[in-house]
């Protein structure tokens, strides 16, 4: 883009309520003072209490509109959500622009159980996909799945898994603490100089599209220049007001208010 305007690209799923993918994506880069960019890789039916049904993309068209994208701009930073299947996270790895930071939210199953991506998708995200990340951003289900950890119960466990991911080629790795226990929700910054702490007290209700809010904020500030470690914690500050300030459905279930 011309001129001083930072940019920021999310490649994810849509959420018709708002609270998730990439409408709260781009609320959140918004709110970290970026231009907000997506493509779309599947569409959804859900609300703030459960997903309905998904639709995925045709690869082709989620292809075009990254190709075509990048003809006009090339954003600072890039973040990857729900991408529904194998043949799009392929698409998506031959695509990426070369020296872009790369922040990959893991979405493999909605916060109500319903699955996003399939074994053979993990497989190919794992093997094509985080060896050009950044920064790969998993909750403690997700960083299970990825790591082959049978149990993350506590820090020590969540840094193990943040390491193995870290193996696979990803140049950092957080682990978010929200799926835990106790009275602070602590995330897990690992490099490979070593681990750090973020942590908040711990709210006790859940709320629908955290982690989508707190990846994307994390890849605005990337887009404006910060470092990981920097952008990792002014993430964790926009969350934790974007969770006590969430918004509620009829159900009284919450969505972030980023």
């Amino acid at each position: 883009m011309t001129g001083s305007v930072f940019s920021a690209l999310s490649i994810a799923g849509s959420d018709p309520s708002g609270g998730a993918g990439i409408q709260v994506d781009l609320k959140t880069f918004a709110r970290t003072g970026v231009w907000g960019m997506a493509v779309i890789t599947a569409l959804t039916a859900q609300n703030v209490s459960r997903v309905s049904g998904s639709w995925p993309v045709d690869p082709g068209i989620v292809r075009e509109q990254i190709e075509t994208l990048l003809e006009e701009m090339t954003p600072q930073a890039i973040k990857t959500g729900m991408l529904a299947n194998r043949e799009i996270i392929r698409v998506v790895a031959l695509m990426l622009p070369e020296k872009v930071p790369l922040v990959i939210d893991p979405v493999m199953v909605s916060t109500s159980g319903y699955r996003l991506l399939d074994e053979s998708a993990i497989e190919m995200l794992c093997s094509e996909l985080i060896p050009h990340a950044a920064l790969v951003t998993p909750n403690i289900p997700e960083a299970m799945i990825l790591s082959g950890c049978t149990e993350i119960a506590d820090e020590e466990q969540m840094a193990d898994a943040g390491y193995r991911i870290l193996d696979m080629g990803a140049k950092q790795v957080v682990v978010k603490g929200g799926h835990g226990t106790g009275a602070d929700a602590s995330d897990i910054l690992v490099t490979k100089q070593g681990v750090t702490r973020f942590s908040s007290s711990r709210i006790l209700y859940e709320v629908h599209g955290s982690g989508c809010s707190y990846s994307a904020a994390i890849t605005g500030w990337l887009a404006r220049g910060y470092t990981v470690h920097k952008s990792c914690e002014c993430a964790k500050e926009l969350v934790n007001q974007g969770i006590q300030n969430a918004i509620a459905g009829r159900s009284g279930r919450r969505m972030i208010n980023p």
